[in-house]
């Protein structure tokens, strides 16, 4: 009996995934190391040149290099390898173990972003092994530490090892490329821009006291009337921040209206309308409500300290921001915008800003677009304007142009969205066989 011959693991997304997966590198604290390790040894063994580097040794980041024909800038592929928690999490399946239970990976970093490390890692593999034919150089990057900031992977890397990214001038990365339902239609957006992290701390003042006598219309009065004002921006009538529509966020609304065509396009249209936008996120609900972020520069207010005792009334309230300003925006604009929206019984200050650019390059988005339509004819790429951040923002620095592409073919039911760092995040098995397919064929074809 012949033994049956087991395929490379480059062929085999699915089971590299669920071998990264059983690397608890949850941050913090991280500890990517084991993780990193593990990868190193496979581009190692596939005559790899590596070079691991890291602040300490249990935050390693590895980095690899493959030889092209020198028609096209070097082409980078990264991606990072720790995750959030699973803590007060209940899962119906073990979250480092990468059961498979009805043709899904089941675990932490199943979408977030062991998947997209998996498939880039596997084409860098196959494109080595089988000698693909690239136009230039591809860069290789498995990261640490992008869920906690990136101090110790991507931002170490740019800051402290720039010349590793010489010359280039696109790279694939998170978070884009899955499909989404929307009217009937196959949408895949792939990220070309983000907001930037805007950190603030608001701080009011007041009179204080004793408990046993209370005082009106003081710091505990003025944090109370923000964070109204603040929440009434999602209902109709409350006060948004000002309406911006950025280059971006216009590519992106007018190529999924054409998508749609239609009734619903021509509605989808009007979000590029400053009259009509707000009262049309509001009306249409939580399909639509996703873009509402894209439309403003946001604030969300997610820390609070007041007094420390429950007998006195404070003189002084902290109140943490998390900011995100719309690409080309600054924190000043973000100040004035809120003092318009809030008044000036506080003090604003602002705790971190991460820049970005203020429009995408777009160079290369009909070529991925054309390789996911290859892969799915009923599928329409589209432009996507994310509003968190990634390590785009670091890449960004050094005139970079991340898109996010780790494809994803999903069932029309399965909400993306909602699965990531949630209980029971999962992945279709034949979705990533998808992605390899469209990355390999995308490292192939960029100029």
């Amino acid at each position: 009996m012949n033994k049956k011959t087991q395929s490379p693991i480059y062929d085999n997304p699915a089971e590299l995934l669920r071998q990264l997966i059983r690397f608890d590198t949850t941050n913090p604290p991280g500890d990517e190391r084991e993780c990193i390790l593990f990868i190193n040894g496979l581009l190692k063994e596939a005559g790899i040149k590596t070079t691991l580097l890291g602040k300490n040794r249990h935050r390693q980041n590895v980095i690899a290099r493959l030889k092209g024909e020198g028609t096209a800038p070097p082409l980078l592929l990264y991606g990072h390898v720790d995750v959030v928690t699973t803590e007060k999490q209940k899962w119906q399946q073990p979250p480092f173990e990468a059961n498979i239970v009805d043709g899904f990976i089941w675990g932490r970093g199943a979408l977030d972003m062991k998947s997209g490390v998996a498939m880039l890692l596997a084409a860098f593999l196959k494109a080595k092994t089988e000698g693909a034919s690239l136009p230039g150089d591809v860069i290789f990057c498995a990261v640490a530490d992008e869920e906690a900031g990136g101090n110790f992977g991507a931002r170490f890397l740019v800051e402290e090892h720039p010349g590793l990214f010489e010359g280039v001038k696109y790279a694939f990365g998170e978070f884009g490329g899955f499909n989404m339902s929307m009217g009937g239609k196959r949408i895949y957006p792939v990220m070309v821009a983000e907001k930037q992290a805007c950190w603030m701390k608001a701080t009011i003042r007041g009179q204080g006291g004793h408990g046993s006598m209370p005082v009106h219309g003081e710091a505990m009065a003025k944090l109370a009337r923000a964070l109204r004002l603040l929440d009434a921006q999602h209902l109709l009538g409350g006060r948004n921040l000002p309406y911006h529509l950025t280059p971006g966020v216009r590519v992106m609304l007018e190529s999924i209206a054409a998508a749609l065509g239609g009734v619903t396009g021509l509605l989808f249209r009007q979000l590029t309308n400053p009259l009509l936008a707000d009262r049309l996120v509001k009306a249409l609900g939580p399909r639509v409500a996703l873009f509402a972020p894209l439309l403003h520069n946001t604030v969300s207010p997610t820390m609070l300290r007041a007094s420390n005792k429950v007998n006195v009334i404070p003189s002084e309230i902290e109140l943490g921001l998390d900011g995100r300003l719309l690409p080309g925006f600054k924190p000043e604009d973000m100040i004035r915008e809120l003092r318009a929206l809030l008044g000036d019984d506080f003090d604003l200050e602002i705790v971190m800003f991460d820049p970005g650019p203020a429009e995408p390059d777009m160079g290369l988005f009909d070529t991925l677009g054309a390789v996911l339509r290859e892969l799915d004819p009923k599928g329409v790429a589209v432009p996507l304007v994310m509003s968190g951040v990634t390590d785009a923002r670091f890449l960004s620095r050094l005139g970079i142009q991340t898109y996010g592409f780790t494809p994803l073919k999903l069932p029309d039911d399965f909400n993306f969205i909602r699965t990531i760092h949630a209980a029971d995040e999962r992945v279709p098995v034949d979705a990533l066989d998808f992605g390899l397919q469209a990355i390999f064929k995308a490292l192939q074809r960029f100029h």
